[in-house]
């Protein structure tokens, strides 16, 4: 299995509120996108605020094997998320690994 960990920083234009509904589009993946095997997203509420450094959203998607993991990229589920970021982000970081 592959973990896929994403975390987002947005612009000062997002409000609660539309991370709540970028939130809900990842949430969706689960059903919609062949070969996750478990996935959780939400917004940041940690009390280390000296490490938040402006990351205010987290998804961490399991995937049964690598190939499910290539598959995703470009699966129009994803591609639909990715273009609805446009204009909000200010940086992603990214980090695939097996488990």
């Amino acid at each position: 299995m592959f973990e896929h960990l994403v975390i987002f920083k947005f612009n000062a234009t997002v409000t609660p509120e539309r991370e709540q509904q970028l939130v809900d589009k990842l949430l969706a993946f689960k059903g919609a996108i062949p070969g996750i095997v478990d996935l959780s997203a939400g917004r940041n509420i940690t009390e280390e605020t000296d490490n938040i450094h402006g990351f205010s959203l987290g998804l961490r998607v399991t995937f049964e094997n690598r190939d499910a993991l290539r598959a995703y990229g470009p699966h129009p589920a994803h591609q639909d998320f990715v273009k609805s970021l446009d204009g909000l982000l200010e940086q992603v970081i990214v980090v695939d690994y097996h488990i």
